[in-house]
Protein backbone atom coordinates (compact mmCIF):
# COMPACT_ATOMS: atom_id res chain seq x y z
CA UNK A 1 0.00 0.00 0.00
CA UNK A 2 1.25 3.52 -0.95
CA UNK A 3 0.94 6.42 2.25
CA UNK A 4 -2.88 6.78 1.33
CA UNK A 5 -3.57 4.19 2.06
CA UNK A 6 -4.16 2.55 -1.82
CA UNK A 7 -3.03 -0.80 -3.24
CA UNK A 8 -0.18 0.24 -5.58
CA UNK A 9 -0.42 -1.48 -8.74
CA UNK A 10 1.49 -1.29 -12.08
CA UNK A 11 0.16 0.19 -15.67
CA UNK A 12 -1.75 -2.96 -16.33
CA UNK A 13 -3.29 -2.67 -12.51
CA UNK A 14 -1.31 -5.66 -11.33
CA UNK A 15 -0.14 -5.58 -7.41
CA UNK A 16 3.04 -6.41 -6.29
CA UNK A 17 1.67 -10.57 -5.77
CA UNK A 18 1.55 -12.64 -8.86
CA UNK A 19 -1.35 -12.75 -9.99
CA UNK A 20 -3.50 -10.47 -7.78
CA UNK A 21 -5.12 -6.96 -9.48
CA UNK A 22 -6.95 -4.11 -7.58
CA UNK A 23 -9.35 -2.58 -9.54
CA UNK A 24 -11.78 0.54 -9.04
CA UNK A 25 -11.26 2.99 -5.60
CA UNK A 26 -9.43 0.83 -3.72
CA UNK A 27 -6.13 1.52 -6.29
CA UNK A 28 -6.29 5.04 -6.26
CA UNK A 29 -5.86 5.56 -10.20
CA UNK A 30 -9.74 7.11 -10.65
CA UNK A 31 -12.66 7.20 -7.62
CA UNK A 32 -15.17 7.10 -10.32
CA UNK A 33 -17.74 4.05 -11.54
CA UNK A 34 -16.28 4.48 -15.22
CA UNK A 35 -12.71 4.25 -14.21
CA UNK A 36 -13.88 1.39 -12.13
CA UNK A 37 -15.21 -0.24 -15.01
CA UNK A 38 -12.61 0.69 -17.66
CA UNK A 39 -10.22 -0.91 -14.74
CA UNK A 40 -11.51 -4.23 -15.07
CA UNK A 41 -12.01 -3.85 -18.95
CA UNK A 42 -8.00 -3.37 -19.01
CA UNK A 43 -7.36 -6.46 -16.69
CA UNK A 44 -10.10 -8.85 -18.54
CA UNK A 45 -8.70 -7.48 -21.73
CA UNK A 46 -4.69 -8.48 -20.75
CA UNK A 47 -5.92 -11.32 -19.10
CA UNK A 48 -8.07 -13.30 -22.03
CA UNK A 49 -5.92 -11.74 -24.87
CA UNK A 50 -2.67 -12.55 -23.81
CA UNK A 51 -1.89 -14.72 -26.73
CA UNK A 52 -3.60 -11.97 -29.42
CA UNK A 53 -0.40 -10.44 -29.90
CA UNK A 54 -2.18 -7.53 -29.22
CA UNK A 55 -0.22 -4.60 -26.88
CA UNK A 56 -1.30 -5.09 -23.50
CA UNK A 57 -3.83 -2.40 -22.60
CA UNK A 58 -2.76 0.28 -19.61
CA UNK A 59 -4.01 2.48 -17.55
CA UNK A 60 -1.82 5.15 -19.18
CA UNK A 61 -3.73 4.81 -22.47
CA UNK A 62 -6.93 5.99 -20.53
CA UNK A 63 -7.81 9.89 -20.98
CA UNK A 64 -8.79 11.87 -17.96
CA UNK A 65 -12.56 12.44 -18.36
CA UNK A 66 -15.56 12.83 -15.69
CA UNK A 67 -18.80 14.54 -15.48
CA UNK A 68 -20.95 16.36 -12.68
CA UNK A 69 -24.55 16.20 -12.23
CA UNK A 70 -25.19 19.54 -10.76
CA UNK A 71 -27.27 22.23 -12.52
CA UNK A 72 -26.36 22.31 -15.13
CA UNK A 73 -24.33 19.74 -15.43
CA UNK A 74 -20.44 19.99 -16.33
CA UNK A 75 -18.33 17.91 -18.91
CA UNK A 76 -14.78 17.87 -18.73
CA UNK A 77 -11.72 16.08 -19.88
CA UNK A 78 -8.28 16.15 -20.43
CA UNK A 79 -5.99 19.05 -19.58
CA UNK A 80 -7.10 21.82 -17.66
CA UNK A 81 -5.97 25.35 -18.18
CA UNK A 82 -3.22 25.61 -15.96
CA UNK A 83 -2.09 21.78 -17.15
CA UNK A 84 -1.77 23.15 -20.44
CA UNK A 85 0.34 26.19 -19.34
CA UNK A 86 2.63 24.03 -17.70
CA UNK A 87 3.25 21.35 -20.33
CA UNK A 88 5.21 24.12 -21.90
CA UNK A 89 2.52 23.77 -25.85
CA UNK A 90 1.72 26.38 -27.66
CA UNK A 91 -2.18 26.03 -26.70
CA UNK A 92 -4.60 27.49 -28.01
CA UNK A 93 -8.57 27.85 -26.29
CA UNK A 94 -11.49 28.64 -27.53
CA UNK A 95 -14.82 29.76 -25.57
CA UNK A 96 -18.33 29.87 -25.84
CA UNK A 97 -21.10 31.35 -23.49
CA UNK A 98 -23.78 28.97 -23.74
CA UNK A 99 -25.68 32.34 -24.16
CA UNK A 100 -24.74 31.94 -27.43
CA UNK A 101 -26.05 28.31 -27.77
CA UNK A 102 -29.14 27.43 -29.83
CA UNK A 103 -30.12 24.64 -27.73
CA UNK A 104 -29.85 26.22 -24.66
CA UNK A 105 -31.78 29.32 -25.33
CA UNK A 106 -34.46 27.22 -26.93
CA UNK A 107 -34.62 25.18 -23.56
CA UNK A 108 -34.13 28.48 -21.02
CA UNK A 109 -31.21 27.39 -20.03
CA UNK A 110 -28.65 29.45 -20.94
CA UNK A 111 -25.96 29.26 -17.40
CA UNK A 112 -22.49 27.64 -18.61
CA UNK A 113 -20.08 27.61 -20.92
CA UNK A 114 -18.05 25.70 -23.53
CA UNK A 115 -13.97 25.50 -23.35
CA UNK A 116 -11.46 23.57 -25.45
CA UNK A 117 -7.94 23.71 -25.33
CA UNK A 118 -5.84 22.35 -28.61
CA UNK A 119 -2.32 22.40 -29.10
CA UNK A 120 -1.46 24.88 -32.25
CA UNK A 121 1.84 22.70 -33.47
CA UNK A 122 0.11 19.15 -33.35
CA UNK A 123 -3.49 20.42 -34.16
CA UNK A 124 -4.11 17.70 -30.78
CA UNK A 125 -7.26 18.35 -28.74
CA UNK A 126 -5.75 18.40 -25.02
CA UNK A 127 -8.88 19.16 -22.89
CA UNK A 128 -12.25 20.53 -23.14
CA UNK A 129 -14.73 21.30 -20.42
CA UNK A 130 -18.78 21.75 -21.11
CA UNK A 131 -20.26 23.72 -18.21
CA UNK A 132 -24.27 24.12 -19.41
CA UNK A 133 -27.51 22.23 -20.50
CA UNK A 134 -26.06 18.46 -21.91
CA UNK A 135 -22.31 19.03 -21.04
CA UNK A 136 -22.30 15.58 -19.53
CA UNK A 137 -22.85 14.14 -23.04
CA UNK A 138 -21.57 16.53 -25.68
CA UNK A 139 -18.07 16.27 -24.31
CA UNK A 140 -18.08 12.86 -25.45
CA UNK A 141 -17.23 14.10 -29.35
CA UNK A 142 -13.93 15.41 -27.91
CA UNK A 143 -13.66 12.42 -25.61
CA UNK A 144 -14.05 10.03 -29.38
CA UNK A 145 -11.80 12.84 -31.30
CA UNK A 146 -9.11 12.72 -28.68
CA UNK A 147 -8.88 9.25 -28.00
CA UNK A 148 -8.53 8.65 -31.99
CA UNK A 149 -5.92 11.27 -32.20
CA UNK A 150 -7.94 13.45 -34.71
CA UNK A 151 -6.37 16.78 -34.90
CA UNK A 152 -9.69 19.32 -34.17
CA UNK A 153 -10.38 20.19 -37.60
CA UNK A 154 -12.39 16.66 -38.04
CA UNK A 155 -14.47 18.29 -35.94
CA UNK A 156 -14.52 21.57 -37.40
CA UNK A 157 -15.16 20.66 -40.42
CA UNK A 158 -17.75 18.39 -39.37
CA UNK A 159 -21.67 18.97 -39.94
CA UNK A 160 -23.46 18.62 -36.59
CA UNK A 161 -27.39 18.59 -35.92
CA UNK A 162 -29.33 21.53 -35.60
CA UNK A 163 -30.74 22.82 -32.64
CA UNK A 164 -27.85 21.07 -30.64
CA UNK A 165 -25.60 22.03 -27.95
CA UNK A 166 -22.45 20.14 -29.91
CA UNK A 167 -23.46 21.69 -33.29
CA UNK A 168 -21.52 24.96 -31.60
CA UNK A 169 -18.15 23.30 -31.00
CA UNK A 170 -17.21 23.50 -34.51
CA UNK A 171 -17.32 27.44 -34.11
CA UNK A 172 -15.67 27.37 -31.25
CA UNK A 173 -12.89 25.64 -33.02
CA UNK A 174 -13.08 28.07 -35.57
CA UNK A 175 -12.26 31.05 -33.06
CA UNK A 176 -9.30 29.54 -31.33
CA UNK A 177 -6.49 32.32 -29.97
CA UNK A 178 -3.67 31.92 -27.99
CA UNK A 179 -3.99 31.23 -24.21
CA UNK A 180 -2.89 34.07 -22.00
CA UNK A 181 0.30 33.24 -20.04
CA UNK A 182 -1.07 32.87 -16.25
CA UNK A 183 -1.30 35.92 -14.45
CA UNK A 184 -0.44 36.83 -10.56
CA UNK A 185 -3.38 34.61 -9.34
CA UNK A 186 -2.74 31.85 -11.05
CA UNK A 187 1.25 31.28 -10.35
Amino acid sequence: MDARGYIQVDEQLRTNVPGIWAMGDCNGRGAFTHTAYNDFEIVAANLLDAASGEPPRTVGDRIPAYALYTDPPLGRVGMNEAEARQSGRNVLVGMRPMTRVGRAVEKGETQGFMKILVDADSREILGAAVLGVGGDEVIHCILDAMYACAPYTVIQRAMHIHPTVSELIPTMLGELHPLAPAGPAAA
